[in-house]
């Protein structure tokens, strides 16, 4: 399946090192290398952690396709309703190639 029908709209993407990354997608390839604008990486922390869960504004963000696991649209009114920092999870962990 093409991303094509995801340019100019919010998706997200879950790296192989299990990153989560939040942005427009303005570019991609055939190889799934990714532009993304307004690039937000949300860093969810377990329900032990003190920390607060974050969100980290990374701008204009290149992701190289053999580091995409998934891309998928955002339902943009559920995600603006979230108060990430309140969110808790448990890792998701590295994901290998086969």
């Amino acid at each position: 399946m093409s991303l094509n029908s995801y340019l100019n709209k919010k998706v997200l993407i879950l790296t192989v090192d299990g990153r989560t990354l939040t942005g427009t997608l303005i570019s991609c390839d055939q190889v799934t290398n990714i532009v993304l604008q307004d690039t937000i990486e949300r860093i969810i922390r377990e329900p032990d952690d003190e920390e607060p869960s974050a969100e980290q504004p990374h701008g204009l963000y290149l992701v190289r396709g053999d580091n995409v696991v998934i891309c998928g649209l955002v339902d943009e009114e559920l995600d603006g309703s979230i108060d990430w920092t309140k969110v808790r999870g448990s890792v998701v962990g590295s994901t290998k190639h086969v």
